[in-house]
């Protein structure tokens, strides 16, 4: 079977603490994610979120598991994956052509200054900044400089982009007219991206699936909720959908009660294979779940687990949930749910 384009395999963080011992933020991470695939994380603060990102960027090691992308372990910081942090980190000497030229020098050494200056400018014209070449970032508003950060990002052309909570500062305009700026050139590049939200609507978007991580610490994946809404949707269109409010309640649901349930679920059980953690449930909430449906994860042996989705009665309809049992690395299946209604 052909691996995936990235492998989080058993990844571990934990940090030594005061009087001996050591605290686990995350444990026995496993994910993947396919080449130009868009994947959001959502958990609450002190999940490790942010540290699952570093480790992705190269800029911290795991205590154990490792990263593989493309077939080579991480091992370091690489031009292979960019970074756009929360902040725009931009330097402040440099104008926002400069920030980005000084990134693409970095990538080809070898380029003459002219091809260095018209592969600044393509990126500078794809987040619409051809106006603001000559600005220093001081005369930047905070969304052209996330623009900027964007196109520095991009113009090294990485395998990787990894996005930190990169709109979470900016007010709700700004932050939309980036988000359609993402829309529009992942539809462009088809860049592969690892992003931390934690903006339900925001994650609803802009990603194929999204990881869902109970709290911390000794967090994990719980769950890996798949997207069920079209690819071209908008901020404009996407509440129209009949997918939109079953996914938008699934993952509110997590974050409000269940993340907080589960922190001590499959993930911390004594008996649970791992087979369970290797494979996380993947979710598709469909058309027509209940308002109030949430899904209670029930480990039910050391080789399946089950999602059962319940919901408060409903005069128009009911659900009914179909089980899926994992049956093992070997056939590389995992527990999934399917939500139908049937109509009285």
């Amino acid at each position: 079977m052909a691996k995936s384009f990235i492998s989080v395999e058993g990844l571990s963080r934990r940090f030594p603490v005061r009087g001996g011992g050591e605290l686990a933020v995350f444990e026995d991470l496993w994910f993947s994610i396919e080449r130009g695939e868009f994947v959001c994380v959502i958990g609450h603060s002190g999940c490790g979120k942010s540290t699952i990102l570093n480790v992705l960027a190269g800029l911290d090691e795991p205590t154990s598991g490792e990263i593989i992308v493309n077939g080579e372990a991480i091992s370091g910081p690489s031009l292979d994956r960019a970074v756009i942090f929360q902040g725009h980190a931009l330097l402040p000497w440099l104008s926002a052509m400069g920030n980005i030229e000084l990134a693409i020098s970095s990538r080809h050494p070898e380029w003459s200054r002219a091809e260095i200056r018209a592969h600044a400018e393509r990126y500078l014209e794809l987040v619409h900044l051809e106006g603001a070449a000559a600005k220093r970032p001081s005369e930047l508003s905070g969304g052209m400089k996330q623009r900027v950060g964007i196109a520095r990002a991009l113009s090294i052309e990485p395998k990787v982009l990894l996005m930190d909570e990169p709109f979470s500062a900016l007010d709700a305009l700004t932050r939309g007219a980036l988000q359609d700026e993402v829309i529009a050139i992942q539809s462009k590049t088809q860049q592969t991206t690892f992003m931390i939200t934690h903006d339900v609507d925001e994650a609803l978007l802009l990603a194929d699936k999204i990881l869902m991580m109970t709290n911390g610490p000794n967090a994990y994946i719980a769950e890996i909720v798949e997207n069920t809404l079209p690819r071209s949707r908008t901020r404009n269109d996407i509440h129209k959908h009949p997918n939109y409010y079953p996914l938008r309640n699934h993952l509110i649901d997590f974050l409000v009660t269940r993340s907080k349930e589960l922190a001590k679920g499959p993930g911390r059980q004594p008996g649970v294979s791992d087979a369970a953690r290797r494979n996380p449930p993947v979710v598709r909430p469909a058309q027509g779940e209940a308002e109030h449906a949430h899904a209670t994860f029930t480990p039910k042996s050391t080789e399946k687990a089950s999602y059962a989705f319940k919901s408060r009665p409903n005069g128009a309809f009911r659900t009914a949930a179909r089980r899926i049992g994992a049956q093992g690395p070997a056939q590389n299946h995992r527990a999934k749910a399917a939500v139908e209604t049937k109509w009285r």
